[in-house]
């Protein structure tokens, strides 16, 4: 947890030691601070070399310190590059692997940096809505140019070591044979003498007619920007190593940092971060707890979900058999997927060897027999419990022992699918998102004898499949579904009020969602919400619904599938045309049910979408089926497109205050279909506390 301090010969080597990735917490900067001066005060020393322990140079910052008095504890990242950067014995990093961050703002702070090819270099702050706060954005420049470093620092992507060879910023970059430590302390005895010492502060940047440079490159930034105000703060603080002095250019960087971080963008990004990080962390299923071994998967039906699945699978480099009733149904599956990965090779992401490699790991079948050896099978099937009950009988006749038996279900209730088996403990739920190869959301639902082991593995694989697992318990549509049941009847309910499609779309977009929801019903397919709807008008006959979506199903406009939805659609044209049809029926609908219609402003739409989400996610988390509340967060920023600069419904309602969500949901719930907006007891609770969801 700190940095370990030795000397080879004439060179003192300070490594840093905080695993996983050398986080430069406070006790890694303490003790980095002392073995610098611990190396002036020795006389024998005539060089340093700091490098980093395990998997990583430095990935700069610890997140664990995140939001607490240890993040700005002195010896901060600033004293620490201070003193390296002060030193009057040459300072050198020794770069491997990660170097990101503070880790490389500390390397910019040192009199020489080598490293080994494959080091991944980056300053990605950006992606936290803020920018390098500890030089970073005044030092590289004065090493790379401003273009190039100006593309780094606003992007924050990373670059190989071995494509900045050729910069100042490497001194020199090892061959991939060499071993790092002994080729950075021959390298220090080779300088150990040189002086004066070479000083990154001390450089110029010199870029000519830097001034059209720079609007260009703003003009550029802030249209593709958006609502994020990070990247643009960016350009002008990297514009300050040219315009200004260095100390005056730190000092702009600083003030721009501070300002950056207190930005309700940057929370909700760093809520982001931090919320993807906690949700595979499940409190009784420990980190060490054993997980089944899966290198063979199985998908019951090869239509539109189930190849998605499989695709997940095949990238993964995991073998899938995909299993039909009809030959028909199994060869259309499988030339989907092959046409899919054809695509991808002809856009350039996808390399001829690659995609014959992944073609060759699907197989197809008819036969259960033949999937029987199969580690995982997942369910794709219609979403319906008879069809469930039928595939999951079948499963537990064939199935292999400890082979994970996984529904796709998105509704129905998972205890009662793991009850057509002799097996529960085997039994989960793996909500895959449509597109299922695209979208990052993997809802896993643990019935309540889904084992440990089982729910562990399926997290572990949810990381493998690159999504982003977030657990659930058992209710009818779990976490996402159930919630978006609520956003879907205050849609309904604004079109008989006095809305139409387009204009309730157009709001909620305009807040940030990537969709409107009825542009989502229409991609998704309309009759999917009306096959639901008929079941609950049987289960749940005192839950009321808009019938508008009921009338536009019966017009057989099931959405993009059949050319008309909520919108009217051109064949090869995915943009949603407004339907004089569609809006003639929700007038026709509202005189019919006696409403007169109204205009309805945006800041309502907005409030009874997103607030019907925030009342039902804190009944949920009320019950135990989400285990936190920046859970609910990840499902509706990886799965349904909440916008990302709000940080999902729950961190935008503590934003607002959840005494002013109170105070809205009063208002609505004293006009029409009031019943909708009965507060849950958390929120009421929370409120009157004066807490927010997320503490």
């Amino acid at each position: 947890m700190s940095a370990e301090y030795q000397v080879h010969g004439s060179v003192a080597v300070i490594t840093l030691n905080n695993p996983p990735v050398n986080g430069l917490g406070l006790e890694t900067r303490t003790a980095a601070v002392a073995g610098i001066r611990r190396a002036q005060l020795d006389a024998a020393v005539t060089a340093i070399v700091i490098t980093g322990a395990g998997k990583a140079f430095s990935g700069g910052a610890d997140i664990k310190e995140f939001n607490s008095p240890k993040a700005l504890a002195e010896p901060t990242l600033h004293t620490l590059i201070n003193v390296a950067e002060g030193s009057t014995k040459p300072v050198v990093a020794a770069i491997h692997s990660v170097c990101m961050g503070g880790g490389l703002e500390l390397a910019l702070g040192c009199n020489y940096r080598v490293a080994m090819p494959g080091a991944q270099i980056a300053l990605p702050e950006v992606k936290l809505g803020l920018l390098p706060g500890a030089g970073g954005t005044q030092r590289l420049p004065r090493l790379l140019g401003l273009e190039m470093a100006l593309n780094m620092v606003v992007s924050g992507t990373a670059i190989a070591s071995e494509r900045l060879a050729k910069t100042a910023l490497f001194d020199e970059v090892f061959a991939p044979e060499a071993n790092l430590l002994d080729a950075a302390i021959a390298f220090a005895n080779k300088v150990a003498d040189v002086r004066p010492l070479p000083r990154v502060r001390d450089r110029k940047v010199d870029y000519p007619n830097h001034e059209a440079f720079l609007q260009f490159t703003r003009n550029t930034v802030k249209a593709m920007a958006g609502a994020f105000p990070a990247p643009l703060e960016c350009v002008e603080t990297v514009a300050a190593s040219v315009t200004k002095k260095f100390d005056d250019g730190l000092k702009f960087e600083r003030e721009r940092f501070l300002h950056l971080i207190q930005t309700p963008e940057s929370k909700a990004l760093r809520h982001a971060f931090f919320a993807e990080r906690i949700a595979s962390k499940v409190p009784d299923v420990p980190a060490d707890t054993p997980t089944r071994e899966i290198k063979k998967a199985a998908i019951i039906g090869a239509g539109t979900m189930g190849g998605g699945i499989a695709m997940n699978f095949v990238n993964a480099g995991i073998p899938v058999v995909l299993l039909e009733t009809k030959q028909e149904a199994l060869d259309k599956g499988i030339a989907t997927i092959r046409k899919n990965y054809e695509n991808t090779m002809k856009k350039g992401k996808l390399t001829p060897e690659k995609f014959e490699q992944r073609v060759a790991l699907i197989s197809g079948t008819l036969a259960y027999a033949d999937i029987a050896d199969a580690d995982i099978v997942v369910e794709a099937v219609f979403e319906d419990m008879g069809v469930k009950e039928a595939v999951f009988k079948q499963l537990d006749a064939v199935m292999k022992s400890g082979a994970i038996l996984a529904s796709n279900t998105s509704t129905l209730d998972l205890d009662k699918i793991a009850g057509f088996t002799g097996r529960p403990q085997d039994v989960v739920g793996t909500h895959f998102f449509s597109p299922a190869n695209v979208m990052k959301l993997l809802e896993i639902v643990r019935g309540k004898h889904t084992g440990k082991d089982v729910l562990a593995t399926t997290l572990a694989l949810s990381k493998k499949l690159r999504k982003t697992g977030v657990v659930s318990g058992v209710c009818d549509g779990f976490i996402g579904n159930r919630m978006i049941e609520q956003y879907s009847r205050q849609a309904g309910f604004l079109l008989e009020e006095g809305c139409l499609p387009e204009q309730v779309d157009k709001a909620v977009e305009k807040f940030g969602f990537a969709m409107g929801p009825f542009r989502m019903g229409d991609l998704a397919g309309n009759d999917i919400g009306w096959y639901i709807r008929k079941r609950r008008y049987v289960e749940s006959p005192e839950i009321t619904y808009s019938q508008t979506a009921d009338l536009l199903c019966e017009m057989n406009r099931y959405g993009q599938k059949t050319g008309a939805g909520w919108y009217d659609y051109k064949a090869g044209d995915r943009k949603a045309y407004p339907s004089q049809e569609v809006n003639d029926m929700i007038v026709k609908h509202s005189a019919d049910i006696g409403v007169e219609r109204r205009k309805i402003s945006d800041q309502e739409i907005v409030e009874r979408l997103v607030y019907s989400l925030v009342n039902e996610g804190a009944q949920i988390l009320d019950e135990g089926i989400a285990m936190r509340a920046s859970d609910i967060d990840m499902v509706y920023l990886t799965g349904y497109g909440f916008p990302v600069f709000r940080g999902g419904p729950m961190f935008y309602a503590d934003t607002v205050g959840l005494s002013n969500v109170l105070i809205a949901m009063e208002k609505y719930a004293a006009a029409r279909h009031g019943d909708a907006w009965k507060p849950a007891p958390l929120m009421v609770r929370l409120a009157a506390e004066g807490k927010g969801f997320n503490g």
